[in-house]
């Protein structure tokens, strides 16, 4: 739609959503000729903002009211008229030093951290997806009993990512044969890949089960089962989600936020949107019901893939907001983090 424009409605399309996104006023045609530096008339501005009206690309919230950029107006802006920002210094300082200090943690503590760095960077929700592990070598497995019939398989990889799965084991299962069950992995998965340890468990079960009993060999199946490749998407850390929140007033929009975040630690979601991220280089955009991730909940997220020297695809971060973001000093940001978590996991 930008070819659309001639260069009067996009200069003035860019000068309604800066405004915007200072502001979150609408922006009478006044102000845009102030703006201009008195260039063109207010009455030609008039002119131009109904030209854009008319497109969807803007809109009166009254009638008497000056413009503001609708959704598709947000995305033609930054499609195609957004100028980002430098990476302010101030901030770089405040990735590199926050990195600086994650190296030596372990990879579910570093998401965490990094998320709540975003958060607080952008005041937005912060968020990363990481994808499953299935190519680190396994640390250790263990089996805990929760409750009678029901257990929790924890795993943890070298590079010390940690994944849990709540399984149902039966009233018959004690704590010693999950602990039976848990040295019958640990014995066979150890700097194996999971799906190295899951081959070949299932191999040496299906030609022999002399060496683990019956009951410890039905969790050993359950077990690795739930972890088994393709058994479920990754990890969402989220972090800041009551600042999102402070931006919304109505019940309504409250309501449409929650089912968002509802949304977002649904497996399926956490794939379209990596799926999304990765398709291209770069960051993506978000912006409101344009994308039926966000189901009309009025928020915008900017979100880029975290590649590894040898581009391998480790996860995607970004940031959750309302639809007036900073969209030229946050893409920065989020570029920059992308770009250490890379090299951290290279």
């Amino acid at each position: 739609m930008i070819n659309e424009l001639n260069a009067r409605t996009r200069e003035i399309l860019k000068l309604v959503v800066d405004a915007y996104v200072e502001t979150g006023a609408p922006v009478g045609s006044v102000a845009v000729s102030q703006k201009l530096g008195m260039k063109l008339s207010p009455a030609t501005i008039r002119s131009a903002m109904a030209e854009l009206e008319d497109l969807g690309l803007l809109y009166a919230p009254h009638k008497s009211a000056g413009r503001l950029p609708t959704e598709t107006g947000l995305s033609v802006f930054v499609e195609g008229l957004l100028e980002l920002d430098t990476l302010n210094p101030a901030d770089q300082k405040k990735i590199d030093d926050h990195m600086a200090g994650l190296r030596a943690h372990s990879v579910t503590d570093i998401y965490e951290e990094t998320s709540a760095l975003l958060s607080g960077l952008s005041s937005c929700a912060g968020l990363v997806f990481a994808q499953k592990a299935e190519n680190d070598p396994i640390r250790q497995i263990e089996f805990v009993l929760l409750s009678p019939g029901r257990a929790m398989a924890v795993l943890v990889t070298t590079a010390g990512m940690v994944e849990n799965r709540l399984l149902d084991v039966g009233l018959s299962v004690d704590a010693a044969t999950l602990q039976r069950a848990s040295n019958y992995l640990n014995a066979r998965m150890a700097d194996k890949t999971l799906q190295q340890a899951i081959q070949e468990i299932r191999a040496e079960l299906a030609t022999d089960r002399k060496t683990i009993d019956e009951l410890a060999a039905k969790i050993v199946e359950t077990g690795i089962a739930s972890f088994a490749p393709g058994a479920a998407g990754g990890h969402l850390f989220i972090r800041g989600q009551a600042q999102l929140l402070e931006d919304v007033e109505a019940a309504a929009d409250i309501e449409r936020v929650r089912r968002l975040f509802e949304k977002l630690e649904a497996r399926e979601t956490m794939l379209e949107v990596l799926q999304a991220t990765t398709a291209g280089e770069g960051v993506k955009i978000f912006i409101g019901a344009e994308n039926s991730l966000f189901n009309h909940s009025g928020c915008s997220m900017i979100v880029a893939p975290c590649r590894t020297e040898d581009a391998r695809i480790v996860g995607a971060l970004g940031v959750i907001g309302p639809a007036r973001l900073h969209y030229g000093r946050i893409i920065p940001v989020i570029n920059y983090t992308s770009e250490i978590i890379g090299k951290i996991f290279k």
